[in-house]
C-alpha cells in the first residue's frame, strides 16, 4: 500500500545530546541536507559545546538551537511544568512517567514539550539511542507526536548500554535508522519483535564536495593519512606499529595522523619509543577542508578499527567514506558494517584487527602495487555513488519523517470515525 505523504514541509525537531560537536561533522551535514530538501529542522541540544572548533559547514546551518536545561532543581522543573502545561493539557496524564525518569531528562522532555507545541514541530528525531533518544521519547509522548532515532555503535554495543531501555526504545519508535546492515541485523537479532521498524540508512558523502582523484606516483616519502579520534577503537597504536615496521623494512613513508583525543598522550610516547619522530606527524584537530587536503594527498588512508574492552566500535567512519570517494585506496578492518563499504580485493583492503603485521603487509601491498590499488579505489567511487550519495540519502530520511507524520494523522482520524 503506498504510503500517504504530505505534501508541505515537515516540521522536524533533532535532539541531541550536545551540539555543534567537532567530532559529529554527519549530524552537521545531515542536517543542512535535510534543509536542502526542504525540511524545516528546529535543533534542541541537552549540552553546551565544550570545544571552540567548529568546522567551517556549521555557518551554512539555519536551524534555530534551543539548549535544553540540565539544572537538578525541583523549584525549576515544577515552574517548568506549569509553563508547559498550559501549552500541553494533556502532559499532566505522564506525570508517573516524568517522575520515573531521571531529573535531567524529564526536565529537557518537558522543555521540549512545551518547544514543540510553540513551534508547532510534528516530529522530532535523536541521533544515538542513548540519552538524547530518552528524552525525544518522552517529549513525544507528552504532545503525542511521532519520533524516530538514529543508532550508530557505541549506542549498540557499549557495555553501559541498558538492553531493556533500548528495547522501550525500539518498540516505541516509529523508526529506527542504523548505519548499516551488521548493525540492523544485530538489532533484530537481540531485540526481536522490539526492532522489526529498524532499517538501514548508510552514512552519506556529498560526492560534489569529495571529487575522485586517482592517485599517481608522488615525490617524497609515501604518504600514509589516519584520521579520527585518539581513541581505543580506532586501533592507532597498531598503526603505528605497522609503521615502524615499514620503516625497518626500508621504506620511506611518512604517516599523517589528524585527531584528538584521550589517548593522545599514550600515542605520542609511543611515536618516540619506535623512533617514528621524523616519520609520523600529528597534526591535531584540524578544518574540514584541511583533512580533505591530507587524505586526498595520501597514497593510501589506513583505519585499523578494532572493537574496544569496553565493547565500544565504530559503526562506518565517515572518513573512510570520504576518503574512499577521493579515489585514496584504503585499508581497515571487518568491524562492524566497514566491509560493508570496504570489500576485500575489490573495493579495499581488510586486515584482522589489532595486527599491526597483517596491517603492516596491506599498507606496503598497497604502495607496490599502485594500479591494483587504483582499480580498487575506482570501484570504491562507483560503491559510493550508487549507494551513498548524500543527496539520495536526505530524500530517504525526509521520507521516514513523512511517513511517520501521516502515520499519525490517519491514526487521530481513524480514532475520529471511532468515537463518531
Amino acid at each position: 500500500m503506498t504510503a500517504t505523504i504530505t505534501p508541505r514541509s515537515p516540521r522536524v525537531g533533532y535532539v541531541l545530546k550536545m551540539y555543534p560537536r567537532f567530532s559529529e561533522t554527519f549530524i552537521v551535514h545531515e542536517i543542512l541536507q535535510q534543509e536542502a530538501v526542504g525540511t524545516h529542522v528546529e535543533i534542541f541540544s541537552l549540552r553546551l559545546p565544550i570545544d571552540g572548533r567548529f568546522h567551517e559547514a556549521l555557518a551554512r546551518v539555519q536551524a534555530p538551537v534551543t539548549y535544553l536545561s540540565r539544572e537538578h532543581k525541583a523549584s525549576l522543573f515544577w515552574s517548568s511544568l506549569r509553563e508547559a502545561a498550559r501549552e500541553v493539557p494533556t502532559i499532566t496524564e505522564h506525570l508517573d512517567e516524568l517522575l520515573a525518569a531521571p531529573e535531567d531528562e524529564a526536565l529537557a522532555a518537558v522543555e521540549l514539550a512545551g518547544a514543540i507545541r510553540r513551534s508547532g514541530l510534528e516530529h522530532l528525531h535523536a541521533h544515538f539511542g542513548s540519552i538524547a533518544a530518552d528524552v525525544a521519547r518522552l517529549a513525544a509522548r507528552l504532545t503525542g507526536i511521532t519520533y524516530s532515532f538514529t543508532a550508530h555503535a557505541k549506542d549498540i554495543f557499549h557495555e553501559e548500554v541498558d538492553p531493556a531501555g533500548l528495547a522501550t526504545k525500539l518498540r516505541e519508535a516509529h523508526t529506527t535508522v542504523t548505519v548499516s546492515d551488521f548493525n540492523r541485523t544485530h538489532l533484530r537479532a537481540e531485540f526481536g519483535e522490539d526492532a522489526e521498524r529498524v532499517v538501514r540508512l548508510y552514512n552519506s558523502v556529498d560526492l560534489e564536495a569529495f571529487p575522485f582523484d586517482p592517485k599517481g606516483v608522488a615525490p617524497g616519502p609515501a604518504r600514509v593519512a589516519a584520521v579520527g579520534r585518539l581513541v581505543e577503537k580506532k586501533g592507532f597504536g597498531d598503526l603505528l606499529t605497522a609503521v615502524a615496521t615499514l620503516v625497518d623494512e626500508g621504506r620511506d613513508v611518512h604517516l599523517d595522523l589528524v585527531g584528538t583525543g584521550p589517548l593522545e598522550p599514550v600515542l605520542r610516547e609511543q611515536v618516540r619509543t619506535l623512533g617514528l619522530g621524523d616519520r609520523v606527524t600529528m597534526h591535531g584537530a584540524l578544518p574540514q577542508g584541511r583533512v580533505r587536503e591530507i587524505v586526498a594527498d595520501a597514497a593510501v588512508f589506513a583505519a585499523p578499527c578494532v572493537i574496544g574492552a569496553d565493547g565500544n566500535r565504530d559503526g562506518l567512519p565517515t572518513v573512510l567514506l570520504e576518503a574512499l570517494a577521493l579515489g585514496t585506496p584504503a585499508v581497515s578492518t571487518p568491524v562492524t558494517g566497514i566491509p560493508e563499504i570496504v570489500r576485500h580485493e575489490e573495493t579495499g583492503l581488510l586486515v584482522p584487527e589489532s595486527d599491526p603485521g597483517a596491517l603492516a603487509a596491506a599498507l606496503a601491498r598497497t604502495l607496490d602495487e599502485p594500479e591494483a590499488a587504483a582499480e580498487r579505489a575506482r570501484a570504491a567511487r562507483s560503491l559510493l555513488e550508487a549507494d551513498f550519495d548524500f543527496r539520495d540519502h536526505a530524500v530517504t530520511l525526509q521520507g521516514i519523517f513523512r511517513e511517520a507524520i501521516s502515520s499519525r494523522a490517519r491514526l487521530a482520524g481513524h480514532r475520529e470515525r471511532e468515537v463518531a
